[in-house]
């Protein structure tokens, strides 16, 4: 199975870097899913939560997130958050 590979960053600190199989992130568009092979994209992130699925079929976790920005490219999806819910 492809795996994605997320990165959720903040103005401080690198919060994660793994491998998941989907990330759901809260656009300013709507909710959009991501899988590995996704086209490039850029979209401003709302305020919500951004649902991680470590496998197929697999309950999300999901990290409550403040604005920022979203990129999907050649090395995954990067999140940059202006803040991140502990």
């Amino acid at each position: 199975m492809p795996m994605l590979h997320f990165e959720l960053v903040t103005p401080a600190k690198l919060v994660r870097s793994e491998d998941v199989y989907m990330v759901v992130v809260p656009g300013a568009e709507g909710d959009f899913g991501v899988l590995e092979g996704h086209a490039p994209l850029m979209s401003t992130v709302r305020d919500g939560a951004v649902k991680i699925y470590a496998t197929d079929g697999a309950t999300p976790e999901e990290v409550q997130v403040r604005g920022g920005f979203a990129e999907v490219g050649e090395n995954g999806l990067t999140v940059l958050a202006e803040h991140v819910e502990d």
